[in-house]
């Protein structure tokens, strides 16, 4: 792997809890200056955040990027929907999965990569109630299963 620097800025933990992610996929950001120096002093929430293809091109919505408290004037909407850079190809590919029942994008991490903002979404599909159930289930018995390793150590 090349000599990158990452700088991880805030990931989406419930999104791995709500979703089963198949898959996960690069992204630039199309950002405004305050939102950029917003992001490298950490504001940023991936709470209730989306994507949706929109004209052609993917957007995501309800990420909120936190006012640079040092702009006096120009600030940017913390809410505004913001395009992600992606290929033709993988914008095709990820539309057509989409048309699928129950995925959805899911924005997964915001970082620096070598200075420039990325964000990491995932093609996800909907975990029923059962689905998280099973998921913790899973979890527990893992960590057991370490303990019980240690133990024996």
């Amino acid at each position: 792997m090349e000599n990158s620097h990452i700088k991880i800025v805030t990931k989406n933990r419930k999104a791995w809890h709500n979703y089963s992610i198949t898959e996960e996929i690069e992204a630039g950001m199309v950002l405004l200056g305050t939102e950029v120096k917003s992001l490298r002093s950490g504001g940023a929430n991936l709470k209730d955040a989306y994507g949706r293809i929109e004209k052609g091109e993917l957007i995501l919505h309800q990420v909120h990027i936190s006012p640079y408290p040092f702009a006096y004037y120009d600030n940017h909407d913390p809410l505004r929907p913001r395009k992600l850079l992606l290929h033709k190809s993988e914008l095709k590919r990820m539309e057509a999965k989409i048309r699928e029942k129950g995925f959805s994008v899911i924005p997964l991490k915001i970082y620096f990569k070598n200075g420039k903002a990325k964000v990491t979404i995932g093609l996800a599909r909907g975990k029923r109630k059962y689905d998280k159930r099973e998921s913790i289930k899973e979890r527990e018995m893992k960590r057991e299963m370490d303990r019980a390793k240690r133990k024996d150590y």
